[in-house]
C-alpha cells in the first residue's frame, strides 16, 4: 500500500474527557512529603504538573507543532505503521531509520530531526544530511496495536527493514536507544544486506554509583510487571491520566541527567506532550506488551552471532557491558562517551547527539 499523509487531530471530546478526569483525580495520602522521589513519583511535583495540564497546557498548540513534520501511514507486511519522513537537504542524503523506546514516542526526536535532515541550517555540513525516517513502534502512538502475539524486537526490525525498502532505499543506516537500541542491533545482525552501519545509544541511565543488581532491585519493577502482567497495570493507566503521568514521569526523572530537578532538562509542555500522546492514543497496554513479547521471544538478547557491519556506540554514564564485551559482539568502529545527557539524549543534548550521528555515518556514505 502506498504511503498516505497523516495529520494528528485529537477530537474535542477526547480533550474534554481528559480535563474532566483531571478535575476528579483522587490522590493518595503522602505520609513523607520530604522524601522527594524516594517512594516513586514526587506527589508535590505531579500535582503541580497536572494542575498545569488542566489549566495551562495547550494541546492544540502542541498538536500544531507536531504537525509541522511530515507524518505518514503505510501498510507494511500487513501492519499499519505511522512514521515521520523528513527528506534531507543536501547533495546526497543518507537514509536513516531512528527507533524510540519506552516510555517514549517519535516525539523524543523532535529537537534533532532538523539537525539531521538539514545540518547546513545548524552549523553543520550539508553533505552530512539524512533522509530521516522515524516510525512509531507497534502499539505506540499512531501505529497499529498488534492483535496477535509475537511483536518483539526481531519482528519490529523486520518491519523497519521492509519499510525502508518500500520507501525505495536500497541501503540505509540505523540509530536507536532503549528498545530502539535493541531493534537497531537486530537490524544490523539480520538485515546486513541493506543496512550500512548502526549506531546504538547505550549505558543511558545516569546513577553510576549503583551496581547492576542494585539498579534492577531499586528501579526495575516496572519492567518485571510489564514483562509478566502488563494488562493488570494497564487498567489504571488507561483510566487515569494522573496515574499514567505518574507511571511515565518517574522514569523521565530517574533516567535523565537532571538530578532532582526534572525541569532542568524538560519543560512542562515537553513532558506533557509525551504523556498526552500515550493518553490520547490509549497505548499504555499495547506499548507495555513489548516487554511481555520480548520475554517470550528474546532472540534479540540471546542471538550469539556477532554484528558484522560497522557498529558504533554512543555511551552515557553506566554500562551493563564493557567496551571489550561489546567489541566481541560487533564490528566496533566508533565509540563516544558523553559527559552529560542520558536516556533521553535526543531531547537532553540534541546537538551533541546530532554531531555524533553525523560523525559515525560520514565515512560510511
Amino acid at each position: 500500500m502506498a504511503a498516505e499523509p497523516f495529520t494528528i487531530a485529537i477530537a474535542d471530546e477526547a480533550i474534554a474527557d481528559l480535563q474532566d478526569r483531571l478535575q476528579r483525580t483522587r490522590w493518595p495520602t503522602e505520609f513523607r512529603p520530604e522524601a522527594g522521589w524516594q517512594y516513586g513519583t514526587n506527589q508535590a511535583y505531579l500535582k503541580q504538573l497536572c494542575g498545569y495540564w488542566l489549566d495551562g497546557y495547550d494541546w492544540r498548540a502542541q498538536e500544531s507543532h507536531l504537525n509541522r513534520l511530515d507524518h505518514f501511514k503505510r501498510e507494511v507486511d500487513g501492519f499499519n505503521l505511522h512514521y515521520i519522513h523528513a527528506k534531507g537537504k543536501g547533495p546526497n542524503p543518507l537514509p536513516l531509520v531512528i527507533t524510540h523506546g519506552w516510555p517514549s514516542t517519535f516525539y523524543d526526536f523532535d529537537k534533532i530531526i532538523d539537525m539531521l535532515s538539514d545540518p547546513g541550517a545548524h552549523g553543520g555540513n550539508p553533505a552530512d544530511s539524512f533522509d530521516v525516517v522515524i516510525p512509531s513502534m507497534p502499539g505506540y502512538a499512531f501505529s497499529e496495536k498488534p492483535s496477535v502475539p509475537g511483536y518483539a524486537p526481531t519482528r519490529v526490525a523486520e518491519l523497519w527493514d521492509r519499510l525502508m525498502v518500500d520507501l525505495g532505499y536500497e541501503h540505509y543506516g540505523a540509530y536507536g536507544g532503549d528498545w530502539g537500541s535493541t531493534v537497531t542491533s537486530v537490524i544490523g545482525r539480520n538485515h546486513a544486506d541493506n543496512v550500512i552501519g548502526i549506531l546504538r545509544l547505550v549505558g543511558s541511565i545516569p546513577r553510576v554509583e549503583q551496581k547492576p543488581g542494585e539498579r534492577l532491585a531499586d528501579g526495575g519493577g516496572y519492567g518485571h510487571i510489564q514483562s509478566t502482567r502488563p494488562l493488570t497495570v494497564a487498567y489504571g493507566l488507561t483510566d487515569s491520566p494522573v496515574g499514567l503521568a505518574g507511571w511515565i514521569l518517574e522514569k523521565w526523572q530517574a533516567w535523565s541527567d537532571c538530578g532532582d530537578n526534572i525541569e532542568s532538562r524538560f519543560t512542562k509542555d515537553e513532558l506533557l506532550t509525551t504523556i498526552a500522546l500515550y493518553w490520547f492514543t490509549e497505548t499504555a497496554y499495547s506499548s507495555a506488551r513489548l516487554y511481555y513479547e520480548n520475554a517470550r521471544n528474546n532472540i534479540a538478547d540471546t542471538d550469539p552471532r556477532p554484528i558484522e557491519i560497522p557498529t558504533g556506540y554512543a555511551v552515557c554514564r553506566w554500562l551493563r557491558q564493557t567496551r571489550e564485551e561489546l567489541a566481541q559482539q560487533s564490528n566496533l568502529v566508533h565509540w563516544t562517551e558523553f559527559n552529560k545527557g542520558a536516556h533521553f539524549m535526543a531531547g537532553e543534548e540534541p546537538e551533541l547527539l546530532a554531531r555524533d550521528i553525523r560523525k559515525f555515518f560520514r565515512p560510511l556514505r
